[in-house]
């Protein structure tokens, strides 16, 4: 493809594009070369702080126009993208290293988002609530929280992004966006589709840098009113200690658990397993990391999904088109595969498949499709977010000891379980702790539309991502009483 051309496109502050405020840049590094290919400012808190600045004046305005201005915004956001998809999926296939089908999937998921949002600003009601004095009428309008500022990860640069900032804008909030470093350089080619769009100065800004620093300083200025945050349970918590007091949306980790009952139509559940373990080679919060198969079908099941790894996982150049795994995007990513697949080993379990980075790859990140069975809960595989290309089997004994499995887990986002009984599956799924649950299908499954969010009391977020559901947490209630006299 040759280098991803941004121009000179940098942070884009108050409609202006912009370099940081002391001249810095990072490199954009091709995960599957090795390669720099383009560079964007490392901002600053100062670069944060401008672009809170502009957002508090541009937002004022924009909180003020219709929902139907809002939405008709949105939709010409929408149009660059569609126009540009095929630049923008190249885009993301460089920078963050998924093969380019994928890519252009993740781009036509983003166009769903603006599509949403449009439609959802103009379908946000209020209420007309009784009053004890029959003299009084009261209004309860839903407004804009004010500055959103979003905070988002690598793997899934454009969705991610999208879920939170298309209902935001389209709710009426200024937006002040970080998008993670690794993939900036993709998250500048979308940002031009916003500022291409003719929205008002300030409404929309992307500051690129490190997130310890630019999303630091957003999570703790004053004058962010709401934080959305998509990443890491760690990097989560931390913007929730630095965002206390304020409303927050933050979806974090899990580990994706599939049940595969003694009842299960295993040529389904495998077709499953390879979806919820190598999309986007196995880094997605949603990923099938815990893999529980009922003892009675585990040999048909593991034979089953050695062959199907074996004909249809391909690693390679994500911009091939026979390629449908490419590398994982960074060092820190490999490196954890590389101590999980050595825990597991060194604990007992088999590798079946992989198991080691691939060799002869013009970089150390491609990392074979990885089978572990015999898995057992003390390993790190089972305890942690390995967020690599694995399939990581434990066996079970009854539907109960999945049950305790599942529930006895930090994380609550997402679960799947395999059954031909349709009554047993909803009885699994309305036990199970987790903010999803698919029955018949992966942890990969969700559609754009629906609540999607980590259980209470778990490590996987706070509130729900999903059509309306993310414009509901975005915006809040105003109470007006008019007395008639």
């Amino acid at each position: 493809m040759g280098n991803l051309n941004i121009g000179s496109l940098g942070m884009f502050i108050d409609g202006v594009w912009t370099g940081a405020s002391d001249g810095a840049v990072m490199d954009a590094v091709s995960p599957a070369t090795g390669e720099v290919f383009a560079t964007v400012p490392q901002g600053t808190r100062a670069d944060a702080q401008r672009a809170i600045t502009a957002a508090r004046a541009g937002g004022q305005g924009w909180a003020k126009l219709s929902a139907f201005d809002r939405a008709a915004a949105l939709e010409r956001v929408g149009a660059l993208v569609a126009e540009r998809r095929e630049s923008l999926a190249a885009a993301l296939s460089q920078d963050q290293g998924k093969p380019l089908a994928e890519a252009e999937s993740e781009v036509e998921e983003l166009l769903a988002y603006f599509k949403m949002a449009a439609a959802d600003a103009t379908r946000l009601e209020g209420l007309i609530m009784p009053s004890v004095d029959a003299n009084k009428r009261v209004l309860v309008y839903r407004v804009p929280r004010g500055v959103v500022g979003v905070i988002t990860p690598w793997n899934w640069p454009y969705t991610m992004a999208g879920e939170l900032i298309a209902p935001a804008l389209a709710a009426g909030n200024a937006v002040v966006w970080n998008p993670a470093s690794n993939t900036s350089a993709c998250s500048v080619a979308l940002a031009a589709c916003f500022a291409d769009a003719g929205l008002p100065s300030g409404v929309f800004n992307i500051v690129t840098g490190r997130g310890s620093v630019v999303g630091d300083e957003i999570a703790g200025n004053a004058g962010t009113a709401a934080i959305g945050f998509i990443g890491s349970i760690e990097a989560g918590k931390k913007v929730a200690a630095r965002a206390a007091g304020k409303d927050m949306l933050l979806e974090m980790g899990g580990n994706g658990p599939l049940v595969v009952l003694e009842d299960a139509d295993l040529d389904a559940a495998v077709a499953a397993t390879l979806t919820a373990c190598f999309l986007n080679a196995g880094q997605s919060c949603t990923a099938g990391e815990r893999i529980l198969v009922h003892e009675a079908v585990h040999d048909a099941y593991v034979a089953k999904l050695v062959a199907a790894v074996a004909a249809e996982i391909r690693v390679g150049d994500p911009l091939a088109a026979d390629t449908t795994m490419g590398p994982v995007n960074n060092e820190a990513q490999a490196a954890k595969m590389d101590e999980h697949v050595a825990d597991a080993r060194a604990r007992g379990a088999r590798v079946l498949a992989g198991g080691r980075r691939a060799p002869g790859r013009p970089t150390g990140l491609f990392y074979e499709p990885t089978i572990l069975d015999a898995v057992t809960d003390e390993m790190l595989v089972a305890r942690e977010e390995t967020f690599g290309p694995v399939a990581p089997i434990t066996v079970i004994r009854s539907e109960q000891e999945a049950l305790d499995i599942v529930n006895d887990s930090p994380y609550g986002l997402l679960a799947a379980v395999f059954t031909r009984d349709l009554g047993r599956g909803l009885r699994f799924a309305e036990a199970v702790r987790a903010g999803w649950v698919n029955i018949n299908e992966g942890t990969n499954y969700w559609e754009s539309h629906l609540p999607f969010g980590g259980r209470a009391g778990a490590d996987s977020g706070v509130g729900r991502v999903g059509g309306r559901f993310s414009m509901e947490r975005l915006t809040e209630l105003k109470t007006v009483v008019v007395n008639l006299g």
